[in-house]
């Protein structure tokens, strides 16, 4: 089985719709990130990738010793028990290229599907790791081995055609073979799944009015690139007259718009107040808006009243809160304007009434000094 594309199925099983984790991984992943967010305590919010990746595992790692814990009550769940959903979780959320991630994937679930289609051809039954498929779409992602094993493949070394050494194998144990159903049940399990996530920690912080407040320094962990693409970037957006100016076909120009959504991991917003206060949180890139309206809304003493926010030259943000901030135009900052709604505002004080003040007391009760 050197190859997963040499068998096809006349008519290949659809892939099932995209779920959530299962109850296993969901529980398991949920306590570990909990305490992870809990530890994070930076100001301006997410550490680094790799850090916050390697404090995942860490934490999944106490997990599988323990069972239950504080975060999930009365749950006795933990990867200990379920090796498969673990690495599951594991190809989904530490590998950062989703679409990577679907072509391993939908690789891993050919090989099994042949194994189904062919339960007697023992050709199917190995996989050569040396494989070039293998290599560029399966070997790159972290947790694929831990699913192999997990699922009943053994590393074995057998012979190799035209040559001396031996090479290196996954072969099925018999055990698996016999319990097709096993590995059917599996495919779909890993088809199915979806990245965990952490739950951002939004920093929310509360500033005096400033004239500085259009002015952010963010953070390295903002951005999808390295420090030397960061500076190409910075040339790039220098030649951005000339490049404008060359003709250039919609397509082309779609393609280089959709780059530059994905250049961006996070996104800081401030809000400015009527007061002239500034409220400030932040958000993933690909955060919906609606998540913005929220984090604002909790934040009001009077949440009930409607509002809206402006963006920059008083352009109102759009009514579709299911878009994504980075479509909005609105990483890796921005400073929106807050207004409350008018026709509502001139009601209340046609009433005789005011609204409270705009912040909760608690808020304004930490206030800072922006610097």
């Amino acid at each position: 089985m050197e190859k997963a594309h040499k068998e096809k199925p006349n008519q290949p099983a659809p892939r099932p719709p995209r779920q959530g984790p299962t109850n296993e991984a969901q529980m398991a992943a949920a306590a570990a990130l909990a305490r992870l967010e809990q530890k994070q305590s930076r100001a301006w919010g997410p550490t680094s990738q790799d850090t916050i990746r390697n404090q995942v595992r860490k934490e999944l790692q106490a997990e599988a010793t323990v069972s239950g814990s504080p975060e999930a009550p009365g749950t006795n769940v933990h990867f200990s028990t379920d090796p498969v959903a673990a690495s599951i979780m594991k190809i989904y959320t530490f590998n950062k290229d989703q679409d990577r991630v679907k072509l391993g994937v939908d690789t891993i679930a050919k090989y099994l599907d042949n194994i189904h289609l062919h339960p007697e051809e023992e050709k199917y039954r190995k996989i050569k790791l040396q494989n070039k498929v293998f290599q560029e779409r399966i070997n790159c992602l972290e947790g694929t081995h831990e699913f192999f094993e997990a699922i009943g493949f053994q590393k074995v070394l057998l012979p190799a055609q035209d040559q001396e050494d031996p090479e290196e194998f996954y072969v099925l144990s018999e055990t698996t073979l016999a319990q097709p159903q096993s590995l059917e049940r599996h495919k779909e399990q890993l088809l199915a799944a979806e990245p965990v996530r952490a739950k951002l920690d939004r920093q929310r912080r509360v500033f005096q009015p400033s004239p500085l407040a259009s002015q952010f320094e963010l953070p390295g962990d903002f951005f999808n690139l390295t420090a030397e693409e960061i500076k190409r970037e910075q040339r790039l957006r220098s030649e951005a007259v000339e490049r404008l100016s060359v003709l250039r076909t919609k397509a082309m120009r779609e393609k280089e718009e959709q780059r530059g959504l994905r250049k961006y991991n996070y996104t800081l917003l401030r809000v400015r107040l009527p007061d002239g206060c500034l409220l400030q949180g932040t958000f993933y890139a690909r955060e919906r808006l609606g998540a913005v309206y929220g984090f604002v809304r909790e934040a009001l003493q009077s949440d009930w009243l409607p509002f809206e926010l402006l963006a920059s030259g008083g352009q109102k943000l759009s009514e579709d809160e299911n878009l994504a901030l980075n479509e909005c135009g609105l990483v890796p900052s921005a400073l929106l304007t807050f207004s409350w709604d008018m026709a509502v505002l001139e009601d209340i004080k046609a009433a005789g009434a005011e609204p409270d003040s705009i912040l909760k007391p608690e808020l304004l009760s930490a206030i800072e000094k922006l610097l």
